[in-house]
């Protein structure tokens, strides 16, 4: 029986560690500990020099923080405006014709702004929504494919001070109608379609779907990007590209307060009420302006940065458009899918582009493990300095291929933790001062205070606990929009005086922290609490397993069994039995599956997150919840098929 302090077991113990090279602790943006020293005696003071030295504002703070727990204002008094942060002040500093974004369609076609060009398009697209009535306050739904409008569109919301509210464009238009109620929306912004996987999928349609139940909208723009037929609607709807030639360049910013409501954006809740985040502006541009800095340690001369997220998740908002764009950076944005027309794509682009620093998340990796180190190979990743990780908690061994063979055994990984409510990285190593270890987020950056703590909220020193936030933090989100009561229930009230948002984690020996997944996804067997991640990791490390997924069922004898999913690398074969025994020695004979079912490919959202929820079902032979939000709803029958077999036992 686990010790009754802790609520995850700590099973694996990973001892590998990477130092940063001497070359490249030499040119880091920081290589020594000096900022952590900074944030620990004087955590507001740490906050106001990085408000104060990295963004530009019309009129000073009056006081750094105001905190009423759980409400915080930061830089209270402050006016800015985000848009000049991202665009005008590298303009007027003489960087005009630096690269803002290198675009590439899917079908190949490509694009390149500068930020003098992005700047002048922001202008003529705020002038745009003031024309269709949009006034500072309102908000505007975002439904766009990866193209830089998306962009565009976000930039100049913040420049007039209307908040944004994007939709990702694998959503249905039911999502799309939900977000555009919730928020009171008054215009939409969409496209007729996009391209993905060398077709076009529809938006337009999909947005007209929902805009029969939306009464606050009153305007739609669409862009044209996929060139299929669409339903215009007279005096509603208009080409994007008509109203720009139209439209003024003269736009000056207009000066926010730092607690004006910067966007909205929604994340899924355990009521099935999709929750909208609120995000404010004097508060989240600092945030993600210094861990875009420090933690992603840009040189907005001589990088070229590449996140391969979509702008609809928190990840593109703040590591595609706000944080990049704050640091005067040149960046990638693609549109399309990572085997397009092969799956070398990815390194195709980055040979090209030259890219130094690529973002990614670890289900992409272990994509690319499963479609062999061949494909990387094809390519010169040689311009790559850096590499990380977003979105779940990476493998050890995915951990060590992406070394391998993206970084060539040379690149620092900074697997960074965060989340839609806390608006930027708050855990993650530093690359010129942390000591990695594989499938370890490390430690919290500095100014960032985190704590794990058992079922009463003591506080854990060693082995796995519920990962909480003890101080406020500019970027943290200031409520849920129009429900503040489910704010304070959500996140507040598990553990007084802390912020918890779900997630376990646990402290090694040297206390490096290692994510654990969300609190729902522990299993119970047999009084033992173990973190599917941890499973997952350990039949991930065996050299045949490419992908793994792992669930509770339902079981007499035990409470909960483990079941797991299994993808194996390309023309691999391995039995059940060995795969038992792997885990076993591992992490121990607790961990072991009770069935494994070994398939092409796992059930996973559009933004590439595994659908525990039906691997559960499947699991315990029941009936299939909404399949809707798959990106191939056909994986699940394919399973629904094996797990008709009686299981296989030792």
């Amino acid at each position: 029986m686990a010790d009754d302090k802790e609520v995850i077991e700590a099973l694996a113990n990973e001892k590998r560690l990477f130092e940063p090279s001497l070359e490249f602790v030499k040119k880091a943006n920081t290589a020594s500990s000096a900022l952590y020293e900074e944030a620990a005696r004087d955590h507001e003071g740490f906050w106001a020099r990085q408000a104060r030295e990295l963004v530009s504002w019309f009129t000073p703070w009056d006081r750094i923080l105001d905190w009423n727990l759980p409400f915080a204002k930061w830089f209270v008094g402050g006016r800015l405006n985000i848009s000049y942060n991202c665009l005008d002040r590298h303009v007027e500093s003489g960087h005009g014709d630096r690269v803002a974004i290198h675009w590439e369609g899917e079908p190949g076609d490509k694009r390149t702004i500068t930020y003098f060009e992005l700047l002048d398009q922001v202008k003529r697209f705020a002038n745009v929504l003031r024309d269709l009535g949009v006034s500072e306050g309102d908000r505007v739904n975002i439904y766009l494919p990866m193209i830089p409008e998306a962009a565009v569109a976000m930039l100049a919301c913040t420049r007039i001070g209307a908040a944004h509210s994007v939709v990702f464009g694998g959503f249905s238009s039911q999502a799309l109608a939900d977000r555009i109620n919730d928020a009171s929306a008054k215009v939409l912004v969409t496209a007729d379609g996009g391209w993905r996987r060398g077709e076009v999928f529809p938006l337009k349609s999909q947005a007209d779907e929902a805009l029969e139940n939306t009464p606050s909208i009153e305007k739609v723009v669409v862009v044209r990007r996929g060139g299929n037929d669409v339903s215009m609607k007279p005096g509603r709807d208009h080409w994007y590209h008509e109203l720009m030639e139209e439209a003024s360049s003269d736009c000056p910013p207009t000066p926010l307060d730092s607690e004006h409501l910067m966007f909205l954006l929604y994340t899924s809740g355990t009521t099935g009420k999709p929750k909208g985040i609120m995000h404010t502006t004097g508060g989240y541009l600092t945030h993600v302006t210094y861990t875009f800095k420090y933690v992603f340690d840009i040189k907005p001369e001589t990088d070229v940065f590449w996140c391969s997220a979509d702008v609809g998740w928190v990840t593109g908002h703040s590591y595609i458009v706000y944080g990049p764009l704050a640091n005067g950076a040149t960046q990638v944005m693609y549109e399309g899918v990572p085997n397009y027309p092969g799956n070398d794509r990815f390194w195709e682009i980055i040979e090209r582009y030259k890219v130094t620093i690529f973002y990614t998340a670890p289900t992409a990796i272990r994509t690319f493990m499963k479609w062999g180190s061949e494909e990387p190979a094809k390519h010169d990743l040689t311009s790559l300095r850096m590499i990380g990780s977003v979105g779940e908690p990476i493998n050890p061994e995915a951990w060590m291929w992406y070394r391998e063979h993206i970084g060539g055994n040379q690149c620092p990984i900074i697997d960074t933790w965060w989340q839609t409510e806390t608006g930027g990285v708050m855990i993650s190593p530093l690359p010129g001062v942390t000591a990695t270890k594989p499938g370890s987020a490390t430690f919290p950056i500095p100014g960032v205070a985190a704590e794990l703590v058992d079922d009463a909220g003591k506080r854990v020193e060693r082995g796995g606990g519920y990962l909480t936030l003890t101080k406020p933090w500019p970027g943290m989100l200031r409520g849920i929009w129009g429900d503040q009561k489910r704010y304070q229930e959500t996140y507040w009230s598990r553990f007084a005086g802390r912020y918890f948002a779900g997630d376990g984690a646990k402290l090694d020996d040297d206390g490096y922290l290692w994510l654990l997944g969300r609190v729902d996804d522990v299993m119970n067997v047999s009084g033992h609490r173990i973190s599917t991640t941890e499973v997952e990791s350990a039949l991930v490390s065996h050299p045949n397993v490419a992908e793994s997924a792992v669930v509770g069922a339902n079981d007499a004898t035990t409470g909960q069994a483990i079941v797991a999913f299994v993808t194996l690398r390309g023309g691999s074969n391995v039995s059940e039995k060995d795969l038992r025994d792997h885990v076993a020695k591992e992490i121990g004979p607790i961990a072991k599956p009770k069935t494994i079912y070994f398939t092409p490919d796992l059930p996973k959202t559009r933004s590439g997150k595994i659908m525990r929820r039906l691997l559960r079902d499947v699991a315990e032979g029941r009936n299939l919840g909404d399949t809707t939000t798959l990106a191939d709803a056909s994986v699940v029958d394919e399973l629904r098929k094996k797990a008709t077999a009686a299981p296989n036992e030792d």
